[in-house]
């Protein structure tokens, strides 16, 4: 009988094992890891068991001979085919190696580090490394969430994960970051089987690429000049994967944020170089705006098909006759198609303006201040479809200075002063997606931020440098035909030198000398007298 109160003590039934069972239990548990390691790794299996045999029948010899071919082979492969070696040869092998011995030694303490270990049910949860593969600069790696972490939380992380793994940039991703191949020939059905099953969407993965090796330290060379340029990939910049990364010009706009001596001028000129094939042969015309007086772009004048850098008059001139070319075609084509095509009767209008400030904000005459921005306003929000596009450049991105700012579709972010100006060209929360704009060393002269296309997450590039002899050499080789600027009549302004303005009065202020030295300098030396 038991009252209330009284303490009872329940243990629970413990079930004994013979220590038979146990040990063959544990016998089948290693025996299954083995077997299911063996599954995931055929291939080393298969060369281990290739080695064992070859060892049993042939001696030391039956191993040196194909590792000394298997040398031969490789190097000949990589001389031969570099990217195609990296692929399939040295990449898996580099990545596994690393793998085991660079990110699985700190794979721990890097992740409690940066906050990205749980608990549950008093234990530490960590995210768990699936897979390594590395190229010549990079070290992608596949990393299993816990669950209820989202990207994000990583992204945050991004520069830690970077110093933790002993390297100074690293990006994360949602998506897997490179493309799938394009399959072609007998065994395209298969392998676009397997890539379907390599790039789909795993909303559980997240995915770290470490730079290795800093592939944008040294000066990217110009791109051949294409006859045609095809205006969805035009090559300007090289990647941190040593790709191309290629601008998608078609029926968008660009805005380029840098601070001064960043390397704006690097983004536009290798623009116009791979443009200057279409220039020539007039599927192209390129109105250029430097407000600068033409210290950017009066080198390359001839491959112009208007220019104003001296006239604000001139400049809203032309933005006018920009905005009629563009009514001119809504009218046209409206009905029959809804992206425009260039074509040499109905060309590419690119307006490229350097230091659009000096239009937007530090222009002292309001009334043509207003002007500008109506034409920008309106070209902005409604050229893009008919093949009038804007491409700007500036240094100060804020709201005041750059009102539509959000009709710019594509951004590209080079070196800026301050953390808040990184969301305001490439969009908010960009920074802490890991594009660190406002920390660009000095080598870093054309070095920015891109948004790639179908992700969110920034890419970090080098334009390539375009010297004055480069430009030269374009604006001889590659100038625009004589009847570039008759979309329009020519206004013949482009060069006119600014009105002269009446010069403002100045308010009379008080002396900045003290009253008693005022009156000795006042005196008339000859008599002593106050004038």
């Amino acid at each position: 009988m038991t009252t209330a109160g009284d303490l009872m003590v329940i243990r629970p039934r413990r079930l004994e094992l013979p220590v038979w069972l146990i040990a063959l239990g544990l016998v089948l548990r290693w025996l299954w890891r083995g077997l299911w390691w063996c599954l995931r790794h055929p291939v080393a299996v298969a060369l281990v068991v290739a080695g064992v045999s070859l060892y049993r029948e042939f001696g030391r010899a039956g191993v040196i001979v194909p590792l000394v071919l298997a040398a031969a082979v490789s190097a000949l492969w990589r001389w031969r085919h570099e990217s195609s070696w990296w692929t399939w040869c040295a990449g898996p092998i580099l990545g596994r190696f690393r793998q085991l011995f660079v990110y699985r030694r700190a794979w721990r303490e890097a992740m409690t580090l940066c906050g990205l270990a749980k608990m549950y049910d008093h234990r530490t949860v960590l995210p768990e490394l699936l897979r390594v593969r590395s190229d010549q600069a990079l070290d992608v790696l596949t990393i299993r969430m816990v669950r209820g972490q989202t990207p994000e939380e990583f992204q945050k992380a991004t520069a830690n994960l970077a110093y933790a793994f002993g390297r100074r940039h690293a990006r994360v991703y949602s998506e897997r970051p490179d493309d799938p191949p394009i399959r072609s020939g007998y065994w395209a059905l298969v392998l676009g089987a397997v890539d379907r099953l390599r790039f789909r969407d795993r909303p559980s993965a997240v995915y770290l690429v470490v730079v290795r090796t800093d592939a944008l330290r040294t000066l990217v060379d110009p791109f051949d000049v294409p006859s045609v340029p095809d205006f969805t990939a035009l090559p300007l910049a090289r990647r941190e994967d040593l790709r191309r990364w290629c601008l998608h010009l078609l029926a968008t706009h660009v805005l380029i944020g840098g601070a001064t001596r960043s390397g704006k001028g690097s983004v536009l000129w290798s623009l116009v170089r791979v443009l200057a094939g279409g220039i020539s042969s007039g599927l192209v015309r390129l109105w250029v705006i430097d407000p600068k007086g033409g210290m950017e772009f009066a080198m390359g004048r001839p491959l112009f098909a208007r220019f104003a850098c001296k006239s604000f008059e001139a400049m809203a001139d032309l933005l006018d006759e920009a905005v009629t070319v563009m009514r001119e075609r809504q009218t046209r084509l409206a009905g029959a198609v809804r992206v425009h095509t260039p074509t040499l009767a109905d060309p590419l209008v690119v307006v490229v303006i350097d230091e659009m400030a000096a239009l937007t904000a530090y222009l002292q005459d309001v009334d043509l201040r207003k002007r500008i921005a109506g034409s920008l306003g309106l070209l902005l929000s409604q050229g893009a479809g008919v093949g009038v596009l804007v491409v700007a450049a500036l240094q100060d991105p804020r709201k005041e200075v750059l009102p539509f700012r959000d009709l710019f579709p594509t951004r590209i972010a080079l070196g800026l002063t301050e953390a808040a100006q990184v969301d305001l060209v490439l969009g908010d929360g960009a920074r802490n997606r890991g594009a660190l704009a406002d920390q660009m060393p000095r080598w870093a002269k054309g070095v920015g931020y891109v948004i790639l296309d179908g992700t969110p997450e920034p890419a970090r590039v080098r334009f390539s440098y375009i010297s004055d002899d480069h430009i030269r050499e374009l604006a001889a080789e590659y100038p625009a035909p004589a009847d570039a600027a008759d979309i329009l009549a020519q206004v013949g302004r482009e060069t006119a030198t600014e009105p002269t303005r009446p010069p403002l009065p100045r308010q009379r202020r008080g002396p900045l000398l003290p009253d008693s030295l005022l009156n000795i300098l006042d005196r008339d030396t000859d008599g002593g007298e106050p004038r």
